[in-house]
């Protein structure tokens, strides 16, 4: 295992009868960084974090912590902490009992369970309630209780199973800051899983995309939302527009692509696309420009008509015919920003830096 990476999944396969649970899989995380494992239901995403908790066995492959083979380990014997999807708090016992229940079980002194439940009681902020019990506590404070409760050992990885599903929009936005809070103070190696794609980016320091229990791409939240591998990759992170053409020669600091929009200029061909070569432009919403329609005029600059326009408070999302392709556009800012309403004629303008996918990326 290379010095640099904290756990390593070699080869990792998971079969459930017929079906391909985990395929193969073979990743690796550094310590100290915060990933997260995203995808649709059924994709492996959670099945795979089973397998680096030990809850499943690998039907095949190897999963090394700090250069030890863990593979046939028990979660006991696993310096790796889960916090799962409904937290598995104890009703019957206080938070502070909560957690110092894995020291007491294993039978630490108590001056040292006194004195580490007090330290994380602080640290997620639960020091004024760690008397009371979960039922008295807001969702939000139950789960910073299972995550102080999974931190008390000192994990080496902490693995957490989509533990804002149960919170509410907002809380959920809360809880994602305190996650990064704490992960960032105590250094912490963290494994998270979700199915929720802005929550992967707002808190990744890098994000492994998975379907059918294979991971399509690993790469920083913005690697992954400006440069996807794949149509499925692109889709997955954010709403993007999909504009096919084929790549002319032009100069080589000119490129350009023939669409159905008409002949669009770009910067470059990503050095993966040849002449002549089919492609798709991917075309983030926020990227687009809208301008009144005052004579159409210069490189990526094409006649169009409002179809659709949706306000939802920071952008408006507006669904744009050109030339009969229909085109997500977001504007941000409403209150500073031109409004445009079904049936008016605009300009839009096309960005000449899309990200490129030959086409045997586009499924």
């Amino acid at each position: 295992m290379p010095d640099h990476l904290l756990l390593s999944l070699d080869g990792l396969t998971k079969r459930y009868g017929s079906v391909m649970a985990v395929d193969n899989v073979c990743a690796g995380i550094r310590r100290g960084e915060l990933v997260s494992f995203v995808g649709p239901s059924g994709c492996g995403k959670t099945t795979l974090l089973r397998l680096i908790g030990g809850f499943l066995r690998p039907d095949a492959g190897s999963i090394v912590l700090d250069g030890e083979i863990i593979t046939a380990l028990p979660p006991n014997r696993r310096p790796t902490a889960m916090v799962f999807q409904n937290y598995a708090l104890f009703p019957h016992l206080t938070v502070a009992q909560n957690i110092g229940y894995a020291l007491a079980i294993r039978r630490r002194p108590r001056a040292e369970i006194a004195r580490r439940v007090t330290e994380l009681l602080v640290l997620a902020q639960l020091q004024d309630v760690g008397h009371r019990r979960p039922a008295q506590l807001s969702g939000g404070q139950q789960q910073r209780v299972a995550l102080a409760r999974a931190l008390s050992l000192q994990p080496k990885v902490l693995l957490l199973d989509e533990p804002l599903s149960n919170l509410d929009a907002n809380l959920r936005v809360q809880m994602r800051a305190e996650i990064k809070r704490l992960q960032r103070d105590l250094q912490q190696t963290v494994v998270f899983v979700t199915h929720d794609q802005e929550e992967a980016m707002s808190i990744s320091d890098r994000i492994m995309v998975m379907d059918e229990g294979r991971i399509l791409q690993v790469g920083t939240p913005t690697e992954i939302y400006e440069r996807p591998a794949t149509e499925f990759v692109a889709r997955f992170v954010g709403v993007v527009n999909f504009v096919g053409g084929i790549l002319t020669s032009g100069a080589p600091e000119a490129p350009s692509v023939e669409t159905p929009l008409g002949l669009l200029s770009i910067r470059s061909a990503n050095g993966h696309v040849g002449s002549g070569k089919r492609v798709y432009l991917v075309v983030r919403p926020e990227a687009i420009r809208l301008r009144a329609l005052e004579g159409v005029r210069g490189p990526n600059r094409l006649p169009g008509t409002i179809e659709h326009a949706m306000y939802t408070g920071a952008l408006i999302r507006y669904t744009v015919n050109v030339k009969g392709t229909r085109l997500t556009v977001d504007l941000t800012d409403p209150r500073h920003t031109p409004a445009f309403h079904p049936g008016d004629r605009v300009t839009v303008i096309l960005p000449d830096d899309p990200h490129l996918l030959p086409e045997t990326n586009h499924a």
